[in-house]
């Protein structure tokens, strides 16, 4: 990212943090990621579903992409590399006006050994509940090593589609239209795991291993 680029993007996040737009049109989750690496991991893509995955197929959230026109979907997310390491400055530009900007929760994701971008988004944010993805094994230690006081939430390495929806429970404690979302997905995940457990028994082992390979 060059340095005009950085620049740009934190002048715009201040512009933005003083627009005082209604919430209706603003994005109501940031997704940040210490480097485009991350991508798979934290959006989709992957071995696993990601956080896009879980927004956009199953809780009807569309991504922002500019924040003077909002998309037709009532709830929104959106997304930026900031990192911590290499643009400190937009870590803090992000993280310090989330909250003016209309997000009501972030979801951070960073690997490596140093997986510093949740813990300090977390810090700089503060109230604004942010919830940590560590991208890889390595990054667990890193990411959820925060001192007594400084809270910050945490997912399982690469599990970005369960942060996606912690952000989405907690806005449905406001928002019921995403809580019935939520019971929804929950629902069609009970009903799968019922036709499956009748159709192992109904039909036998082998048929049933059968079956999945056609």
């Amino acid at each position: 990212m060059s340095e005009s680029a950085v620049s740009e993007l934190i002048d715009r996040l201040h512009d933005e943090a003083t627009q005082d737009r209604p919430a209706a049109e603003t994005p109501d989750v940031g997704i940040v990621m210490g480097s485009d690496s991350d991508l798979e991991t934290m959006l989709k893509g992957g071995r696993r579903r990601g956080a896009y995955d879980a927004f956009v197929d199953e809780l009807g959230f569309a991504e922002q992409t500019d924040f003077e026109a909002p998309p037709g979907e009532r709830f929104t997310f959106e997304t930026y590399v900031t990192s911590a390491h290499r643009t400190p400055d937009l870590m803090t530009a992000y993280a310090e006006t989330a909250e003016d900007r209309g997000l009501e929760v972030i979801i951070a994701g960073a690997g490596g050994k140093s997986a510093d971008l949740p813990n300090m988004t977390a810090s700089i944010a503060y109230p604004l509940p942010v919830i940590g993805v560590p991208v890889q094994e390595k990054s667990v230690d890193s990411v959820i090593g925060m001192p007594t006081g400084a809270p910050l939430v945490a997912v399982d390495a690469g599990k970005s589609f369960n942060a996606a929806l912690s952000a989405a429970q907690i806005l449905a404690r406001q928002h019921d239209e995403i809580r019935d979302r939520l019971v929804a997905y929950h629902d069609e995940l009970r009903s799968g795991v019922g036709t499956v457990s009748r159709d192992l028994h109904d039909h036998g082992t082998e048929a049933f291993a059968a079956d999945r390979e056609e």
